[in-house]
């Protein structure tokens, strides 16, 4: 990837706006009233050209699969852009990730390995912390990445969430939990009715709910550790390009859209 390649053509490049335009009105006309959810642009296999434009138009949110992807990017593109890494994390990748100064969240977090190395890779004179959410496999299928959701009170110590989140908070000082965040079933966000859709982000809200609670009860006087920096709420990513919509009205605080900014993507082979 190189800067000669930075700057996308005219046809292009109305074609991005006119693409986001149309997904930033739909993300107006679901989300829940007084929210201000985020619009996360997944540029994953596309040009650091496409990102740019978005960029111009005011985007400045976006997110990516590939550690080396993302870290070519963020070499040649704007200083500004916020960053979300949304692949899947490898714990040897974590250091070249964490070096990417404006790496804005790490939205799959699963394991205490990859916090560890997460939290040892940033560099100390970072301003600030690092954001991280934990990855729910809401819909327990093998194929997703992702811890089982905490949907009652017990056994929340044997919890993998909880087990996880205690040692963000208690061993990783250059992370702030900031959240949750889901796949869901793609073959339900591709065929199902609202309801089953929903399914998955309710799961997601029960789990924070109760996690939420864990925290206030076990960790109290630690909340600037945890949650969102303005609110203190721990934030919901939920919803891609087929549910979005559904993801806003059940409350999502985060959504991830790429084929619906960008277009279908090539099948490639990239490495982590």
């Amino acid at each position: 990837m190189s800067s000669e390649s930075s700057t996308a053509n005219e046809e292009r490049t109305q074609e991005l706006l006119e693409s986001l335009a149309e997904i930033r009105l739909r993300v107006e006309a679901a989300k829940v009233a007084s929210s201000s959810p985020t619009l996360v642009a997944v540029s994953k296999i596309k040009p650091a050209s496409d990102v740019l434009a978005c960029y111009n138009d005011g985007q400045l949110d976006f997110g990516e699969n590939y550690v080396q992807e993302l870290e070519e990017k963020a070499k040649i593109l704007p200083t500004d852009i916020r960053w979300h890494f949304i692949g899947t994390l490898q714990s040897n990748k974590a250091k070249t990730l964490a070096s990417i100064p404006n790496l804005w969240s790490v939205q799959t977090l699963g394991l205490i390995k990859a916090a560890t190395a997460l939290n040892k890779g940033l560099p100390d004179e970072r301003s600030s912390s690092l954001r991280v959410l934990i990855q729910v496999n809401t819909s327990g299928e093998d194929s997703k990445s992702g811890i089982p959701p905490l949907t009652t009170l017990s056994d929340q110590e044997k919890s993998e969430i909880v087990l996880l989140a205690k040692h963000i908070l208690t061993q990783c000082p250059k992370l702030r939990l900031e959240g949750l965040m889901t796949i869901g079933s793609l073959e339900l966000s591709l065929n199902a009715s609202e309801s089953e859709k929903n399914a998955d982000f309710e799961t997601l809200k029960s789990t924070r709910d109760v996690l939420d609670a864990y925290l206030r009860k076990h960790f109290p006087g630690d909340e600037s550790k945890w949650g969102e920096e303005t609110s203190g709420r721990l934030l919901l990513s939920m919803g891609m390009s087929s549910d979005f919509e559904a993801a806003l009205k059940a409350g999502s605080d985060i959504v991830r859209v790429g084929t619906g900014i960008f277009g279908q993507r090539p099948k490639k082979s990239i490495p982590q």
